[in-house]
């Protein structure tokens, strides 16, 4: 009688290995939790800030979008009145911002009428809950220093995450009953619910806690993923040009702009500075994902000349990778599907942190 080949045993992380990586598990939780916790909450916020603005701030909301002309009268009106306050760049208004958005030096946003240039609202460096939301989630309200203990937390996270899978993995014939949530007795309850959870939403906290870490190195992102992809270096931006004492006709600079990139919508403009004379505008091309466009036109705005011109969608495919960190990891893409998504796993941080505590406190008072 020939007997049946017995079937392979699933692979599981076992002995000493499993042990240490339990360990790990448990303290790099323990350690780093509540401040993954607090930064996901506040991406969850941070995910409908323009909504929460409108909501604030009723003066922003309601405006109708502006026409060219009155487009061009308020960039005078902003070059002349706030450039020399270290004005660094300028927002047209848009959909979800019907409003001019002015970005400055030490940090202040002021917000002016679409139509007539009237200021509508200032901001202060952390001046409002939003302010200290975003400064907490992408500088730990530390500044540069928060900014690099951030990106140390965020691969300890990483850690955390990609050893939670190792841990659970019961094989494929045990798969569906691991993900069972159970109610008693307390470990089985608290495990069984940390486990079958972070198991489901894994592919989407790992996403979005590693496009967050990424964005803390930005630049150095970018050269990465070029390697990479073997991609060449990036065209330098045109030469400096003088900045003149000159009246500029912003009709005609933003019609040039447009031409240079049809199709594109114009988000961002960066005005003639003292080492500078151009004018650099951020645009979103069609097919683009980042919300205020990775695409840029320079030009001479003493006679409305274009310098140069960069379509993002020609990129090659690690600048697209890169350019898409940020939309993906804010809910900037996707509609508000996508949205939605981002802020529900931005609460899953809290549940795993508090059932994996009370999961280690009812095994610490059950040996106990």
């Amino acid at each position: 009688m020939i007997r049946p080949a017995a079937e392979p045993t699933p692979w599981r992380l076992r002995g000493r290995a499993r042990q240490w990586l339990q360990r790990l598990h448990l303290w790099i939780g323990l350690s780093v939790g509540v401040a993954y916790a607090l930064i996901a909450l506040s991406g969850s916020l941070l995910a409908w800030q323009q909504s929460w603005l409108r909501m604030v701030y009723p003066q922003l909301a309601g405006h109708a979008p502006p026409d060219a002309a009155q487009r061009a009268a308020v960039l005078s009106r902003i070059a002349a009145e706030w450039q020399p306050q270290d004005l660094r760049a300028a927002d047209l208004p848009l959909p979800g911002l019907p409003v001019w958005q002015l970005y400055f030096g030490d940090g202040a946003r002021r917000y002016l009428d679409p139509a007539s240039g009237e200021l509508l609202l200032t901001r202060a460096p952390r001046g409002d809950a939003l302010q200290v939301l975003r400064e907490w989630h992408t500088h730990l309200l530390a500044g540069k220093t928060g900014e690099e203990v951030l990106g140390v937390l965020g691969w300890l996270v990483m850690l955390l995450l990609l050893s939670g899978p190792l841990l659970w993995w019961p094989g494929r014939r045990h798969l569906a009953a691991s993900l069972r949530p159970h109610a008693q007795p307390p470990t089985r309850r608290w495990l069984s619910w940390h486990r079958s959870t972070g198991v489901l939403a894994l592919p989407l906290i790992l996403l979005l806690s590693l496009t967050g870490t990424l964005m803390v190195y930005g630049a150095g992102t970018g050269r990465v993923l070029r390697a990479v992809f073997a991609e060449a270096t990036p065209l330098p931006p045109p030469a400096a040009i003088a900045r003149r004492d000159a009246p500029i006709d912003w009709a005609a600079v933003l019609t040039a702009a447009q031409r240079a990139l049809p199709g594109a919508a114009l988000h961002r403009v960066t005005l003639p500075g003292a080492r500078n004379g151009q004018v650099a505008i951020r645009a979103q091309a069609p097919g683009e994902w980042h919300p205020v466009g990775r695409s840029t036109i320079w030009l001479d705005p003493y006679d409305a000349t274009v310098l140069g011109s960069h379509d993002a969608t020609a990129d090659g495919i690690g600048t697209r990778i890169n350019n898409a960190v940020y939309p993906l990891h804010s809910g900037g893409v996707g509609g508000r599907a996508w949205r939605l998504a981002v802020t529900v796993a931005g609460t899953l941080p809290p549940f795993f942190l508090v059932t994996g505590f009370l999961f280690w406190r009812a095994r610490t008072r059950r040996r106990g």
